[in-house]
C-alpha cells in the first residue's frame, strides 16, 4: 500500500521514528540506555540502585499496550469463550470458521493469508461478519492484544472503501503515535496487493499545506490531530467517513483530552457511518465511554476465565529485612535446580538493588524497569524467552502478558498491595499465573517479611479459598521437579 504522501510530509524528526527500532513512548521523562543485550548490567548502576527510581512504577497502559503488540509474533492461545449479545435478536449474523466464507475481495484474501491468517481467531469469527455486514452493523468489542481483533478492523476499514473515489473514507483513531504506527503497518501489509488504496497518517508531525484535501483513502491518526485536520484546517470532510475505528478505548479514556477529542469527531460524522469500537477492558468508564460514542451497537465480550490456581503449588517464605529475603532466595537457589524465574517488586528500587545483587551472585538476570523505551523492554522479554538470561526481575506494569513456556516459578519478592495497602488479589492471581501455564504444574514462592506482610498474605488466601504453605526443607524435593 502507497503511503507517498505521509512520507512527503513528515519532517525528519518524525521520519527517523517510523522504523520500529526507533519508537519512543511520547512526552516521556528521558529513558535510560540499556547495552544492546538488555540485560541487566546497564540498568544497574555500582551501588545496586536503578537511577531516578524512586518513585513506584506508575501503570502506563499506552506503554502496555504498544509492548505487548512488539513482543506477540502469534496470536494468543486463549481460553475465553467469546459472548455475542447482538442488537437484533433476529439478526442473521453468524461466525465464520474461514476467510473464504466472507466473500472478500481476492486481493485483501491474498493480503490476509499473506500476513500468515490461516483461519479466523476467535475474536475474528464472530466480529468479522458482523464488521462486513450490510446494511453496516455498528459494534463494540473486549479483545486483549494478540486475538486478531487489528487485522479484523483493518480488514473491515480496507473492504468499506471504494478505491475509484480519492477522498478519506476509513477514519481509525488511536491513543498515541506509536500505536498508530502499528495499526499502519496491519494496513499496509494487509492492503499490499491493493495498491489503489492509499493510507495517511493524521499524527503529528506530518504537516500537510493549508488549503489542500486528502485524498488518501484510509486515514489512521492521534484524536487531537485528526480533530484539528477535520475542523481547523478542513483536510478530511468528515461527512464522507463511512467507517470510524476507535481502537483501545481503555488506553483512550486514561489520556487527557483524548475522550472529549474522540467525541467531537465522531459528533461530525454521518449518522450511518459504522462506528466500531474496540477495548481490552470493560470497566464502567469504558462503557460509559462507549455508549456515548457507539449507537446501537453489536457487542463482543470475552468471558473472564474461571480463577484457577489448581495447577500452582504455592509456599511461603518468612524472613525480617530485604536482605533476609535476599539470602532466602540465593539458599532456594542453591537448593533446587530452576528452569527460569520471574521474580516480582513491588519499585523499580527493589527491583533494580535485586536484579544487581543475584547479577554479583553470578545469575544470569535480565530487568524489566519502567525507565527503559518499550522496544528496550521488548528486546530484554524476547532475549529472556530464548533462554539467554534464567531470571527476569521486575514489577507489575512492565510484565502484562507476557507467555514464556520454561517459567516454572514465579517469586513474590514484595507481595502485591494497592495504593491503599490492601492486597490486590487480580494482581497476585495475574502474577503466579505467569507460571503453571501451557497445562503444566507451576511453583509460586511468596516473601514475607513483617506481620504486616504475613496479614496481607492471609488475605490472599482467604480471597482465593487456598492454601500457602510455609516452605520448609521437607517440601525440596517436590518443589524440585516442578521448578526444573
Amino acid at each position: 500500500m502507497a503511503t507517498d504522501s505521509w512520507a512527503r510530509a513528515v519532517d525528519e524528526q518524525e521520519a527517523a521514528a517510523d522504523s520500529i527500532s526507533t519508537l519512543q513512548i511520547s512526552e516521556k521523562e528521558d529513558k535510560a540506555k540499556p547495552e544492546e543485550n538488555g540485560t541487566v548490567k546497564a540498568n544497574v548502576q555500582g551501588d545496586g540502585q536503578v537511577a531516578k527510581t524512586e518513585e513506584e512504577d506508575k501503570e502506563d497502559k499506552a506503554a502496555q499496550s504498544l509492548l505487548n503488540k512488539l513482543i506477540r509474533n502469534n496470536l494468543v492461545n486463549t481460553n475465553n469463550q467469546v459472548e455475542v449479545l447482538q442488537r437484533d435478536p433476529n439478526s442473521p449474523l453468524y461466525s465464520v470458521k474461514s476467510f473464504e466464507e466472507l466473500r472478500l475481495k481476492p486481493q485483501l484474501l491474498q493480503g490476509v493469508y499473506a500476513m500468515g491468517f490461516n483461519r479466523p481467531s476467535k475474536i475474528q469469527e464472530n466480529a468479522l461478519p458482523m464488521m462486513l455486514a450490510e446494511p453496516p452493523q455498528n459494534l463494540i468489542a473486549q479483545s486483549q492484544s494478540g486475538t486478531g481483533k487489528t487485522a479484523a478492523f483493518v480488514l473491515a476499514m480496507l473492504s468499506r472503501v471504494d478505491p475509484a473515489n480519492k477522498w478519506p473514507q476509513s477514519l481509525c483513531v488511536s491513543p498515541t503515535y506509536e500505536l498508530a504506527l502499528q495499526t499502519g503497518k496491519v494496513i499496509e501489509q494487509m492492503g499490499k496487493f491493493y495498491p489503489e488504496v492509499k493510507l495517511i497518517y493524521g499524527i503529528r508531525g506530518n504537516k500537510l499545506d493549508r488549503g489542500m484535501k486528502i485524498q488518501e483513502q484510509i486515514v489512521i491518526g492521534t484524536p487531537g490531530t485528526i480533530l484539528d485536520w477535520c475542523l481547523k484546517f478542513k483536510f478530511i470532510d468528515p461527512k464522507k467517513i463511512k467507517v470510524f475505528v476507535l481502537d483501545e478505548a481503555d488506553v483512550m479514556i486514561a489520556t487527557q483530552g483524548h475522550q472529549d477529542q474522540s467525541i467531537r469527531i465522531q459528533r461530525m460524522l454521518p449518522k450511518n457511518c459504522q462506528m466500531l469500537l474496540f477495548s481490552a477492558t470493560f470497566e464502567e468508564s469504558v462503557w460509559n465511554f462507549a455508549k456515548r460514542i457507539v449507537p446501537d451497537p453489536n457487542i463482543i465480550k470475552l468471558k473472564r476465565e474461571e480463577e484457577t490456581l489448581d495447577t500452582i503449588k504455592q509456599y511461603y517464605v518468612s524472613c525480617c529485612s530485604k536482605e533476609e529475603k535476599f539470602q532466602a532466595l540465593c539458599n532456594i537457589y542453591g537448593a533446587i535446580t530452576i528452569a527460569q524465574a520471574m521474580i516480582f517488586c513491588h519499585t523499580r528500587k527493589t527491583a533494580g538493588w535485586l536484579a544487581g545483587e543475584l547479577s554479583r551472585e553470578g545469575h544470569q538476570v535480565a530487568l524489566l524497569s519502567g525507565e527503559m523505551a518499550v522496544e528496550q523492554r521488548a528486546a530484554v522479554i524476547d532475549r529472556f524467552r530464548d533462554g539467554k538470561e534464567k531470571v527476569l526481575v521486575t514489577t507489575n506494569v512492565c510484565a502484562r502478558g507476557i507467555d514464556v513456556e520454561q517459567v516454572s516459578v514465579v517469586i513474590n519478592f514484595d507481595l502485591p498491595v494497592d495504593k491503599d495497602g490492601n492486597p490486590d488479589n487480580e494482581t497476585y492471581l495475574h502474577r503466579i499465573g505467569r507460571t503453571g501455564r501451557f497445562g503444566k504444574r507451576g511453583l509460586a514462592i511468596n516473601m514475607v517479611d513483617s506481620k504486616s506482610s504475613m496479614n496481607i498474605l492471609n488475605r490472599i488466601q482467604e480471597h482465593f479459598k487456598k492454601k500457602i504453605e510455609k516452605l520448609d526443607t521437607d517440601d525440596l524435593d517436590e518443589i524440585e521437579k516442578i521448578a526444573n
